[in-house]
């Protein structure tokens, strides 16, 4: 294929090997040849207009100052993914269902996931500054109305429009970042955003059980709202990153065909897992009737991504590329096993230990402190050596130990000291993941397709979230009522206490002494259930990764 004049250079044609970018303008081997032309043929289709002009690169100040205003609120998306894992019993209380927790929890999740897979061409076409407009209102709007909910479907309304914005600002940051700093750099750069994300998500349960323990839940959302108005005011103004312009309209660049092609199949996805056996039977049509139709939806989207979309929101022929695929799935899988985690880990704390809603949370700072440190040392790694290959399987080894020894270890005898070492260590290996595989992928494809491929890995790690907290709530809700039927099954007013109990851990604490024993060991039987399928996950994701392929970290925006 003859080299492609874009609107910057003309790139000289490089022989293709392995560590190559995918979709680059270079002639391939002959036994390639069908593949590039149907990149080529997608690429006519799209005639340049998704090509993002590159940005000067700042001074050290200014991408500090651009960098700093966007850190503030995404903290705050961080913390308010997390913020509900230690308020579970008190929403729960609130609403009298416990059962419906899992869909407070996943609601936010889940607008994360639907959201952020369109965030990235949408402002390659509309720019990064309208992106962060529309997260953070819909951010703000969302949080007020979880904190005024008075229903439990209002709570979940909030969610969801919640974890629309916030699962926006997340990426458009991401984007500006890799706007703005050349792919050696990226690493470090990466490094000190997820050290704010991960206080963010590590200081969610904390934050969130302690506002309750003093004000109520409520304020936990409320006192948010002033942050994330000013940051997002700060960040608005700051940044400045240039919108390719063409003849097409903006409106008729925008793939609505995909869009709701991928948002229905996502949404009937985490429908039918949320509802089999936790809200409904597992032979329900709600279970039965969206799964089926969401893997529908899918291959519909895929068809529109790869023959129709002339800007498609993926472009679905990235996925033929071996590191992108293993990437993404490496996200998918280890998100699902730290959320299945993150959500049933302060249960555990508060039943089994009996801690507050604010100590529970505290237990989990060893894990955000371990993903901030381990996202850093592989952005430090990667700048000095341009590696990442050997780092990625080192931190899936380190995940798969901490979670190991959480399964052997997560009883009613483990001490206190131990929690903290065994989340630590799997923060580590988290971090330093999340690091090393967006860096793989946006050095695997060109620097076009850069903020759709960041889209398509906040996606992969966001439906991982949500499907994670969702099996993590099947298993647990599953196990948990066998066992209670098993123990106190025979016992009068059985099935409105098995209930209760269910619906509202805080029960625990009045029950009389012939239940309460065997309640706990219930519980603990339960939750070890979700941990061995956190470690089955963590071992896949481990299996994923060693399909990554080393690429080159160049030291300029131009890949020179």
């Amino acid at each position: 294929m003859p080299p492609k004049k874009d609107s910057l250079s003309v790139v000289a044609p490089e022989p293709v090997d392995e560590r190559s970018p995918l979709l680059n303008n270079a002639n391939g081997h002959p036994t390639e040849q069908e593949n590039l032309d149907a990149q080529a043929e997608q690429e006519r289709r799209e005639h340049e207009a998704g090509t993002v002009p590159l940005a000067e690169e700042p001074s050290t100040k200014k991408l500090l100052l651009t960098m700093g205003s966007l850190w503030l609120i995404t903290f705050f998306a961080a913390l308010d993914s997390t913020v509900v894992a230690t308020l579970s019993g008190p929403i729960s209380s609130s609403f009298n269902s416990g059962t419906s927790f899992s869909w407070i929890a996943s609601g936010y999740l889940l607008a994360n996931a639907a959201c952020q897979p369109l965030s990235g061409k949408l402002t390659d076409i509309y720019g990064r500054r309208a992106g962060l407009v529309f997260a953070v209102t819909f951010f703000s709007i969302g949080t007020l109305l979880c904190g005024l909910a008075k229903q439990d479907w209002m709570m979940v309304l909030g969610r969801i429009v919640a974890g629309s914005g916030g699962g926006c600002l997340n990426t458009v940051s991401v984007f500006i970042a890799s706007d703005l700093v050349p792919l050696r750099k990226r690493g470090v750069w990466q490094g000190i955003s997820n050290i704010v994300f991960g206080a963010g998500m590590g200081l969610g349960g904390v934050y969130g059980g302690f506002i309750n323990d003093r004000l109520g839940w409520r304020y936990a959302f409320l006192i948010q709202i002033p942050f994330i108005v000013v940051g997002g005011i700060l960040a608005i103004i700051m940044v400045n990153v240039p919108v390719k312009e063409t003849d097409t309209a903006k409106i008729k660049r925008v793939d609505f065909l995909g869009a709701f092609t991928l948002v229905s199949a996502l949404v009937l996805l985490l429908l039918g897992l949320n509802s089999g056996g936790n809200i409904v039977p597992w032979n329900h049509p709600l279970v039965y009737v969206p799964i089926p139709l969401s893997f529908v939806f899918l291959l519909i989207f895929v068809y529109v991504e790869d023959k129709i979309a002339p800007e498609p929101v993926i472009p679905v022929r990235l996925l033929l590329n071996r590191s992108v695929t293993a990437a993404l799935l490496t996200n998918w899988f280890m998100t699902m096993s730290v959320f299945g985690l993150l959500y049933y880990g302060p249960i555990f704390f508060q039943v089994v230990r009996g801690v507050s809603a604010t100590e529970a949370g505290t237990q989990f700072i060893p894990q955000a402190a371990g993903m901030s440190l381990g996202s850093l040392l592989a952005g430090i790694y990667m700048r000095w050596s341009g590696k990442y290959w050997w780092w990625q399987v080192g931190a899936q080894c380190l995940s798969i130990t901490g979670t190991a020894l959480i399964l052997a270890f997560f009883d009613e005898h483990v001490s206190l000291a131990e929690p903290y070492i065994f989340l630590f260590v799997g923060g580590l290996g988290y971090g330093s993941m999340l690091t090393v595989t967006l860096l793989a992928l946006i050095s695997a494809v060109d620097h076009k397709y850069q903020a759709v491929i960041t889209s398509a890995s906040y996606a992969f790690r966001s439906t991982g979230s949500t499907i994670g907290v969702t099996i993590a709530s099947t298993v647990f809700q599953n196990l948990l009522k066998s066992f209670l039927y098993e123990k106190f099954g025979d016992r009068p007013d059985a099935a409105h206490r098995i209930r209760r109990i269910r619906d509202n851990p805080e029960e625990i604490k009045y029950l009389p002494d012939a239940w309460k024993t065997g309640v706990i060991e219930s519980y603990i039987a339960a939750l070890r259930g979700v941990w061995t399928v956190v470690l089955v996950l963590t071992v896949v994701s481990s299996i994923t990764c060693l399909f990554i392929r080393q690429h080159t970290l160049y030291s300029s925006l131009d890949r020179k």
